[in-house]
Formats: structure tokens, sequence, C-alpha cells
């Protein structure tokens, strides 16, 4: 059954298409921009690429593409320029994880879907106890307010944690936290940890992008690995 990535174009989401590939998922990948992908990807048999803006899409347009699908994948980011950073949409992750969301229950799934969010370490689970000095909250607060993209991923996540929750009839999440994002050419070693091991403010760790997509794809393919992480929000290190 088919994925949906979204957010296929980016560093991250790219490389994500291409490991679902490689484990026979047939992919739905939505992008503004169909150039943007490789065209090694674009003339693949099992990626099917939707043009289109995902905040211009209404929830009954989103069904539509969620409909068969049986895990939904988010790599939204914003863009790490000025414009990228302080301007508009503020919400893309929040926004597109609610209707998302929205879209998989117009459906009415007979089992729930898996919906996959790439985050961020510097966001705690406020669902178990996790350890932030007080120093790093300072920080954080400051972020929070000067950042929109921050205050996004933590919304996004906050939404699948408090709003959709562990036993959602029709959708089921996991929030995969990376720190700070390398580009590296092949999957390495990484660690896969339920917390922060270390502050991602003052010692932050390191994670390939495509080891990011390995493990987000294996969620998403692998049933084992998906029933240790559902409902979690795990924090994936590259291995030193």
């Amino acid at each position: 059954m088919p994925v949906l990535v979204v957010g296929a174009s980016g560093a991250t989401g790219r490389l994500l298409v291409e490991q679902l590939l490689k484990r026979g998922c047939p992919v739905k990948a939505v992008v503004r921009r169909p150039e943007a992908l490789p065209e090694a990807l674009r003339q693949h048999a099992g990626l099917t690429v939707l043009q289109a803006s995902l905040l211009d899409l209404d929830v009954a347009e989103l069904a539509q593409h969620v409909d068969g699908c049986t895990a939904v994948a988010s790599c939204l980011g914003h863009n790490l320029s000025f414009k990228g950073i302080l301007g508009p949409p503020y919400r893309l992750v929040a926004e597109a994880t609610r209707r998302l969301c929205a879209a998989i229950q117009a459906n009415k799934p007979k089992r729930p879907v898996r919906f996959v969010l790439m985050n961020t370490a510097g966001n705690s689970n406020r669902d178990i106890p996790e350890s932030v000095s007080f120093g790093e909250r300072c920080v954080l607060v400051l972020i929070r307010t000067l950042l929109p993209p921050h205050a996004d991923n933590e919304q996004a996540a906050d939404f699948l944690r408090l709003t959709i929750g562990q036993r959602h009839p029709a959708v089921e999440w996991a929030v995969v936290r990376p720190d700070t994002l390398l580009n590296l050419a092949e999957v390495t070693p990484y660690d896969i940890h339920k917390s922060p091991t270390r502050s991602a403010i003052f010692d932050p760790g390191k994670t390939s992008r495509i080891n990011v997509a390995h493990f987000m794809a294996e969620l998403i393919a692998n049933d084992d690995l998906w029933q240790t992480w559902q409902g979690q929000m795990p924090v994936i290190y590259n291995r030193e």
C-alpha cells in the first residue's frame, strides 16, 4: 500500500522517498515543483508525483490523496533563510499535521494510518519526564519567541500528543527528533533514544539526514519497530 510523503523535495524528504522505494513501498510525493526531485526519482515506477502547495489543499482534497495509504510522513520544514525562518507561513508544519490527520479521519480507514513526523531534538516530549536545565529553558523561551519554526515544530508535535493521543481509531503516530543535521552520502550506524542524551542547546549531537530518512522508512515498513516507537518521540543521533 502507498505512503504519502509531504516535504518530499526537501533535503531529507527526497532521501525518505528513496528509502521507501528501496523497500518496495509505492510513494505519493506532494511537491510544489516536481523538478526539485532528482530525475532518477521522478522516473521511478513506484513514485506518483502530486504537484501542489500543501496548504492550498483543503481537507477533502487531501483525503483523496491519503485514501488507501497505510502511512503519511511529513518532512516539512522552513527554509534556512531570513524569509524562510521569519516569513510566512509561520505554522506550516503544525497546520499541515492538523489537515493531514483530518484527511485521514475523513476516510474512516479500517486500520489506523501511521503518521511519522520529522521534528527536532530541541523539542521536549512533555508526555514523559525529560531533563531540561534552567539555562536551556531560558534559551528556549527566546527561541520560541524569536524563531517561528521552533514554535511550529512544538505545536505540530503537541497536536499529535494531545489531540490525536495514544488510542485514536484512525491515526497512530511517531515524532522523530534528530539533532544537528548533516549531509552524508550513505547510511551509517545510529542510535535511537527515548529522550535526548545531551543538550540540544549547549551540547548538540549530530544526525545525518540519510539516517533520519532510513529510520523513518523503517518505522513505516517494519511492524515490530513501529510497535516499539508508536506514540513516542524517539531521538536519533549518529553513532560516534
